[in-house]
Protein backbone atom coordinates (compact mmCIF):
# COMPACT_ATOMS: atom_id res chain seq x y z
CA UNK A 1 0.00 0.00 0.00
CA UNK A 2 1.58 3.26 -0.73
CA UNK A 3 2.46 6.01 1.77
CA UNK A 4 1.90 9.79 1.63
CA UNK A 5 1.59 12.59 3.45
CA UNK A 6 -0.63 15.74 3.30
CA UNK A 7 -0.44 18.97 5.51
CA UNK A 8 -2.32 21.88 6.37
CA UNK A 9 -0.60 24.87 6.33
CA UNK A 10 -2.50 26.90 9.32
CA UNK A 11 -2.30 31.17 9.58
CA UNK A 12 -4.87 32.52 11.35
CA UNK A 13 -8.44 31.79 9.29
CA UNK A 14 -6.50 30.18 6.40
CA UNK A 15 -4.03 26.82 5.44
CA UNK A 16 -1.83 27.16 2.30
CA UNK A 17 -3.59 25.11 -0.20
CA UNK A 18 -2.09 23.67 -3.56
CA UNK A 19 -4.07 24.03 -6.91
CA UNK A 20 -2.82 20.82 -8.71
CA UNK A 21 -2.44 22.53 -12.61
CA UNK A 22 1.35 21.31 -13.08
CA UNK A 23 2.19 17.66 -13.40
CA UNK A 24 0.61 15.49 -16.21
CA UNK A 25 -1.02 12.15 -15.49
CA UNK A 26 -2.03 13.63 -11.81
CA UNK A 27 -4.58 11.86 -10.35
CA UNK A 28 -5.38 15.18 -8.49
CA UNK A 29 -5.28 17.18 -11.56
CA UNK A 30 -6.73 20.89 -11.18
CA UNK A 31 -8.18 19.62 -7.56
CA UNK A 32 -7.10 22.01 -4.23
CA UNK A 33 -4.92 19.52 -1.75
CA UNK A 34 -2.66 20.68 0.91
CA UNK A 35 0.83 20.09 0.50
CA UNK A 36 2.38 16.59 0.75
CA UNK A 37 3.45 13.49 -1.28
CA UNK A 38 4.91 10.06 -1.09
CA UNK A 39 7.38 8.40 1.32
CA UNK A 40 11.07 7.81 0.72
CA UNK A 41 12.45 4.34 1.18
CA UNK A 42 13.03 4.79 5.31
CA UNK A 43 10.99 7.86 6.28
CA UNK A 44 8.98 8.22 8.95
CA UNK A 45 5.12 10.11 8.48
CA UNK A 46 7.17 12.87 10.13
CA UNK A 47 9.62 13.12 7.81
CA UNK A 48 8.27 12.77 4.97
CA UNK A 49 5.95 15.71 5.42
CA UNK A 50 8.99 17.97 6.48
CA UNK A 51 10.40 17.01 3.62
CA UNK A 52 7.58 17.57 1.18
CA UNK A 53 6.30 20.92 2.65
CA UNK A 54 10.35 21.96 2.02
CA UNK A 55 10.52 20.69 -1.71
CA UNK A 56 6.97 22.23 -2.46
CA UNK A 57 7.02 25.84 -0.42
CA UNK A 58 10.39 26.19 0.67
CA UNK A 59 9.32 26.29 3.99
CA UNK A 60 11.11 24.95 6.87
CA UNK A 61 8.10 23.61 9.53
CA UNK A 62 8.62 24.27 13.13
CA UNK A 63 5.43 22.85 14.81
CA UNK A 64 3.05 20.44 14.12
CA UNK A 65 0.05 18.07 14.43
CA UNK A 66 -0.17 14.31 13.66
CA UNK A 67 -4.26 14.45 12.97
CA UNK A 68 -4.62 11.34 11.73
CA UNK A 69 -4.53 8.69 8.97
CA UNK A 70 -6.85 8.25 5.64
CA UNK A 71 -7.20 5.00 4.00
CA UNK A 72 -7.90 5.55 0.62
CA UNK A 73 -9.36 2.77 -1.30
CA UNK A 74 -10.08 3.01 -5.06
CA UNK A 75 -11.40 0.86 -8.00
CA UNK A 76 -8.62 2.52 -10.19
CA UNK A 77 -5.77 4.02 -8.40
CA UNK A 78 -3.70 1.61 -5.78
CA UNK A 79 -5.00 2.01 -2.44
CA UNK A 80 -3.02 4.70 -0.13
CA UNK A 81 -2.54 5.55 3.47
CA UNK A 82 -2.28 9.02 3.95
CA UNK A 83 -1.13 10.89 7.22
CA UNK A 84 -3.12 14.07 8.22
CA UNK A 85 -0.53 17.13 9.48
CA UNK A 86 -1.41 20.22 10.36
CA UNK A 87 1.92 22.47 10.69
CA UNK A 88 1.11 25.86 12.73
CA UNK A 89 4.67 27.44 12.64
CA UNK A 90 7.52 27.65 10.50
CA UNK A 91 10.44 30.01 8.66
CA UNK A 92 12.00 30.94 5.44
CA UNK A 93 10.21 32.41 2.38
CA UNK A 94 7.51 30.65 0.10
CA UNK A 95 8.68 29.31 -3.08
CA UNK A 96 7.03 28.67 -6.39
CA UNK A 97 6.13 25.26 -6.69
CA UNK A 98 6.35 22.47 -9.48
CA UNK A 99 2.96 20.51 -8.82
CA UNK A 100 0.81 23.47 -8.95
CA UNK A 101 -0.25 27.23 -7.40
CA UNK A 102 -0.04 27.86 -3.67
CA UNK A 103 -2.86 30.25 -2.37
CA UNK A 104 -3.56 31.06 1.06
CA UNK A 105 -7.77 30.21 1.50
CA UNK A 106 -9.79 31.46 4.04
CA UNK A 107 -11.16 28.06 5.71
CA UNK A 108 -14.88 29.14 5.28
CA UNK A 109 -14.13 28.95 1.48
CA UNK A 110 -12.34 25.53 1.00
CA UNK A 111 -16.07 23.86 0.11
CA UNK A 112 -15.99 26.00 -2.19
CA UNK A 113 -13.10 24.78 -4.09
CA UNK A 114 -12.85 21.36 -6.24
CA UNK A 115 -11.65 18.66 -3.97
CA UNK A 116 -12.08 15.10 -3.61
CA UNK A 117 -15.39 14.39 -1.32
CA UNK A 118 -13.86 12.82 0.99
CA UNK A 119 -11.24 15.38 1.64
CA UNK A 120 -14.39 17.70 2.77
CA UNK A 121 -15.24 14.91 5.44
CA UNK A 122 -11.16 15.45 6.67
CA UNK A 123 -10.96 18.91 6.78
CA UNK A 124 -14.31 19.03 9.01
CA UNK A 125 -12.43 17.03 11.31
CA UNK A 126 -9.86 19.03 11.55
CA UNK A 127 -11.51 22.11 12.02
CA UNK A 128 -13.50 19.90 15.00
CA UNK A 129 -10.15 19.61 16.24
CA UNK A 130 -11.75 15.48 16.15
CA UNK A 131 -8.64 13.78 18.37
CA UNK A 132 -6.69 11.82 15.99
CA UNK A 133 -8.61 9.72 14.08
CA UNK A 134 -8.84 6.73 11.58
CA UNK A 135 -10.58 7.28 8.31
CA UNK A 136 -11.72 5.25 5.45
CA UNK A 137 -12.57 6.63 1.82
CA UNK A 138 -14.06 4.85 -1.07
CA UNK A 139 -14.05 5.97 -4.13
CA UNK A 140 -15.62 4.42 -7.42
CA UNK A 141 -13.96 6.68 -10.20
CA UNK A 142 -14.63 10.50 -8.92
CA UNK A 143 -17.49 9.34 -6.43
CA UNK A 144 -17.26 8.62 -2.77
CA UNK A 145 -19.42 5.59 -1.74
CA UNK A 146 -18.18 4.48 1.95
CA UNK A 147 -16.51 6.90 4.50
CA UNK A 148 -15.78 4.74 7.69
CA UNK A 149 -14.67 7.29 10.84
CA UNK A 150 -12.72 5.37 13.59
CA UNK A 151 -14.43 1.56 12.06
CA UNK A 152 -17.86 3.15 12.20
CA UNK A 153 -19.67 4.22 8.81
CA UNK A 154 -20.71 8.06 8.89
CA UNK A 155 -23.49 9.84 6.52
CA UNK A 156 -21.10 12.44 4.60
Amino acid sequence: MKQTTLCYLERGSQYLMLHRTKKENDLNHDKWLGVGGKFEVGESPEECMLREIREETGLEVTEWRYCGIVTFVHNIWPAEQMHLFVCTEWKGEQIICDEGDLEWIDKQRLLDLTMWEGDKIFLKLLDEHVPFFSLKLTYQGDNLQQAVLNGKAIKY
